[in-house]
This record gives C-alpha cells, sequence and structure tokens, in this order.
C-alpha cells in the first residue's frame, strides 16, 4: 500500500482520506489581517502615550538641569541672567524641537509676563523657565488650553511637570 495518485491530487491508500492541499484559505488571511488591525488599533495609541511620556520625562530632566545652572550663575554673579545664552544654553532645544523659554522675574517690570495659576497668581518669584509642550504653543495664564501640555517649573523649583498636574 502506498501513496496514489489521481490527476495531481494525493490520496491516501489506507484510509480513502484527501490530503489538505498547503496554502491559506481566503477566509484564513482575512482572519490573520483582522488580528493585526486590532492589535494595531491598541498598540499604536500606547506607543504614542509612552513616547509623550518619555519626552516630558526629558522636558522635566533638561529643564532641572537648566535651573541648577541658572542657580550656579546667580550665585558666581549675584543674579539671575537675562537669557539663556549667557549660561551657554541659548540654543537647547526641548524633546518637541522648540527652544526652552526663561524669563527673569526681576528683569520684568509689573507681573504682566510671568507664568499664572489658575488663581491669576505668578508661579514662581525668581524666574520662569518651561518648554511648550507637545504643541509648541504657550500662553502665560496655565489654565490656558495652549499652555496644558507645558512642562513648567513653579513654585520656585519645588514643582517640575506638566502644567496640567501643577495646583498651588
Amino acid at each position: 500500500m502506498g501513496l496514489h495518485f489521481e490527476r495531481g491530487r494525493h490520496w491516501l491508500a489506507l484510509t480513502g482520506v484527501r490530503a489538505s492541499p498547503r496554502g491559506f484559505t481566503f477566509i484564513e488571511v482575512a482572519l490573520v489581517i483582522a488580528i493585526l488591525a486590532v492589535v494595531a488599533t491598541i498598540a499604536v495609541p500606547r506607543y504614542s502615550d509612552y513616547r509623550d511620556r518619555v519626552r516630558t520625562a526629558q522636558a522635566v530632566t533638561d529643564i532641572k538641569e537648566i535651573e541648577a545652572n541658572l542657580q550656579s550663575y546667580f550665585t558666581d554673579n549675584r543674579g539671575y541672567p537675562n537669557d539663556l545664552s549667557l549660561i551657554g544654553l541659548a540654543g537647547k532645544l526641548d524633546p518637541w524641537g522648540n527652544p526652552y523659554q526663561y524669563t527673569d522675574l526681576a528683569d520684568i517690570k509689573g507681573k504682566g509676563k510671568a507664568r499664572k495659576d489658575k488663581n491669576l497668581v505668578p508661579i514662581n518669584s525668581d524666574f520662569d523657565l518651561w518648554s511648550m509642550g507637545k504643541d509648541g504653543q504657550s500662553v502665560m495664564p496655565l489654565t490656558a488650553k495652549a499652555s496644558r501640555d507645558d512642562v513648567i517649573r513653579a513654585a520656585d523649583g519645588r514643582f517640575v511637570g506638566l502644567a496640567s498636574d501643577f495646583d498651588p
């Protein structure tokens, strides 16, 4: 007993059952594509959220580094610089490709250019330092939509994080 061939098809001599042809059916391929689409639908937003968290963490680290340089400058010069170029960081970009923003609050007249919390109270007394965040836009009050994704230094350095997380 052996394998018999009949018009290009394989027949099992013992059982009389036809062996399966090799390859995938349309239904099998469609099922695999549907499963991959579901997995991608779940994975892509999670990966995007992960990238945003990593970029925010990098901006927090950068702001703390810039703050340390500004404090060192203050110790040496008894005042903060007018801009970040005096500490060699004028061209430093945040993780979204925008320059970090800095305002020496001693140099401004009034409180109009200071970053403000939800009560419109300045969030720092020495200097403001922030990243404009994912959207690259920012306005002075933290409650404005354009500022909610900013990574800020607030409470004179006791808080560094997302503006949306700051609650004085």
